[in-house]
């Protein structure tokens, strides 16, 4: 496996077949890194819209027609982007949900209520204030608009925090999003959808039995579900359901699962096979065993969440967002029960009701029901969970037109600015606290999902540093892993730097890549029987490129050990066993390239230079010290 360059950071792997990159890590960074795209979007629009509103919405209610012999569907541009293009967009929700469900935070099956209850209640209580609100004034009509958390913003401006707030508000906040989006897209069929053609909803349905029928016979041919796909969202249409519903539902019917180490190993072998003899055949195999390796969840998401962070969102936003702003317009807006309930509902109603949920929650259940981070960052969630802007946008072209569609928009953009203030007072207010209680206010002491299948064994893993050490990091390594070389350095530093972190090696070798790396760690365990593991271990690690018998017996030499004993033990493989061991605890963690680190048991995503592996360390040695000893 070729070295990868020198400006490339401490990020890569060797896997067992390719680079597979952590789901998680990429829809937070793309997500994250879209808000910017959006933001332009919006103003852009508004830019456009007040420079000259005819033309602005002159050209987004053009009509397209798209026909195919006698039959066709004709809208305005503006319904192709809100009704079809974004449904690619609730499409990759349901893939991210279903991921979620399947690998995530939500695989113990009863975290799944708190994001919930925080997400239903963080819709309802809204609803309730837009209703106060308006009451009376023949509005009460929109109150779909006033309950949506846009995810693209809210984790875009909790990216704009920094290190301020923990990660774990980040998968929290995405959890109860895609519990709004899933509610908000029920809304939307139920109540905004009028009119609704029985038969061609059963037909939608029908598709939908196919497509789960097709499957579960485990067909992976994408023109099929494209097909499908493009089926219920136009009897959907036609039933005057909103199309988007499809995309979610197609996104709940894909898997996501790691990569199995047997379906790894077939793809290796097919690819070799393909680099002794290139023929068009094997290299159609080629290709089948690669993307068969992979859950198809893990392939699409790598697919559309760029075209619909980066592109379909930011469009939405360009066609959706243009209303003319003057003192006159601005005036009538915040006298507008509909601005107001849309503000008030979005800005107070979400803190309120995500706070007091996740509090309610965490009573009633004596403490196991409680958010992965403290009251305090819960608290900035709740807030930053105010920005309604796609689905609110979308609810909000469906339930009204003219002066009130623009007093609405103006409510929802007066949120994400207002969401945006008061999240920042609340994080300025937390680190006003002292040391311990901002960490406890930040961090809590909810127990977290161990990532970590087979748990540490002081007198079965290898250790080095104090036994007693309160953090504990966990290297799933490759002696012939250019990239496991590369984190020697990190760690001895890390080690160097913190006295209270012991290190565990694990061996996983990648036997598939590195003919001479199943060797070279039963060499480390015939070492390990004279006491010697960690000498050969750096050794070894110091010497990647020679890892042949001879070359073994030459670090044996110089290490001083027994070289009859050490013979006999590579002889008869004696240490193939405990090898076997490591490997089968690395499948059980869904461990599939190397290095992979585990820090306390938590998997440690990103880079693994000495910065963020100290920030990672210094993270959890504050979470250790919240929790009260045994």
């Amino acid at each position: 496996m070729t070295e990868p360059p020198a400006d490339s950071g401490y990020t890569a792997q060797t896997e067992r077949v390719r680079e597979i990159r952590t789901p998680w890590r990429l829809f937070l960074r793309t997500e994250t890194g879209s808000a910017a795209v959006l933001l332009v979007g919006v103003l852009a629009a508004l830019a456009w819209a007040n420079i000259d509103q005819a033309s602005y919405e002159g050209f987004w209610n053009t009509q397209l027609s798209v026909r195919l012999g006698a039959h066709g569907v004709s809208l305005e541009l503006r319904d192709w982007v809100n009704s079809g293009l974004m449904t690619v967009f609730f499409f990759v929700v349901g893939l991210e949900a279903r991921r979620e469900f399947d690998m995530g935070e939500l695989r113990e099956r009863r975290r799944v209520l708190l994001p919930l209850l925080a997400g239903t209640s963080g819709m309802i209580v809204p609803v309730a204030i837009y209703l106060a609100f308006n009451a009376g004034h023949g509005t009460t009509h929109g109150w779909g608009a006033a309950m949506s958390t846009d995810t693209a913003f809210a984790l875009g401006m909790l990216a704009l925090l920094g290190s301020r707030l923990p990660t774990g508000l980040r998968a929290f906040i995405l959890s109860v999003a895609v519990v709004d989006d899933f509610v908000a897209l029920v809304v939307i069929a139920v109540a905004y959808s009028e009119h609704v053609e029985l038969p061609a909803l059963l037909v939608a349905v029908g598709i939908l039995g196919v497509t789960v029928a097709v499957r579960a016979g485990g067909v992976r041919r994408g023109a099929l579900y494209v097909l499908l796909a493009a089926g219920m969202w136009t009897a959907l249409l036609e039933s005057g359901i909103d199309p988007v519903v499809s995309g979610l539902a197609m996104g709940l019917l894909t898997p996501a699962y790691p990569a199995a180490r047997s379906d790894l190993e077939r793809a290796s072998s097919v690819f070799r096979l393909f680099r002794e003899q290139p023929t068009p055949e094997l290299e159609r195999s080629a290709r089948r065993g690669l993307a068969s390796a992979i859950s198809p969840n893990d392939r699409l998401q790598r697919m559309y969440h760029p075209w619909s962070s980066y592109v379909i969102v930011p469009l939405f936003a360009f066609v959706n967002s243009g209303i003319r702003i003057t003192g006159d317009e601005l005036s009538r807006a915040f006298t507008s029960p509909v601005t107001l309930g849309i503000l008030c509902g979005l800005v107070l109603g979400k803190p309120i009701a995500i706070l007091g949920s996740s509090w309610l929650a965490g009573h009633f259940s004596r403490g196991r029901l409680r958010p992965p981070v403290g009251w305090g960052a819960t608290a900035a969630g709740g807030t930053i969970a105010g920005v309604g802007f796609t689905v609110s946008l979308l609810i909000a072209t469906l339930a009204f037109t003219g002066d009130r569609l623009d007093e609405a928009k103006i409510g929802i953009l007066s949120a994400l600015v207002c969401a945006f203030a008061v999240t920042s007072a609340v994080t300025g207010v937390i680190w006003l606290l002292p040391k311990r209680r901002r960490t406890r206010a930040l961090l809590g002491t909810t127990e977290l999902l161990i990532d970590l299948t087979v748990p540490v064994d002081a007198e079965q893993d290898k250790v080095r540093g104090p036994m007693d050490a309160p953090i504990t990091v966990v290297e799933y390594g490759d002696f012939e892993c250019p990239y496991c070389g590369r984190a020697e350095s990190v760690l001895r530093a890390l080690l160097a730097d913190f006295g209270d972190v012991r290190y565990i090696w694990r061996h996983l070798p990648l036997t598939d890549v590195h003919p001479q790396a199943q060797l070279a760690a039963e060499a480390a365990e015939a070492a390990a029987e004279q006491d010697a593991f960690w000498e050969m271990h750096d050794l070894l690690l110091a010497h990647q490129d020679d890892l042949r018998t001879p070359d073994l017996f030459r670090y044996a030499g110089e290490l001083g050990l027994d070289i009859e004993s050490f013979g006999r033990h590579l002889q008869r493989h004696q240490g193939a066993a405990r090898v076997a061991l490591d490997v089968d605890s690395a499948d059980l963690s869904g461990v599939s390239g190397t290095p992979t680190f585990f820090i306390n048991g938590r998997r440690h995503r990103g880079a693994y230079d000495i910065a963020h592996l100290s920030a990672a360390v210094r993270a959890a040695r504050q979470r250790a010290a919240l929790v009260p000893p045994d």
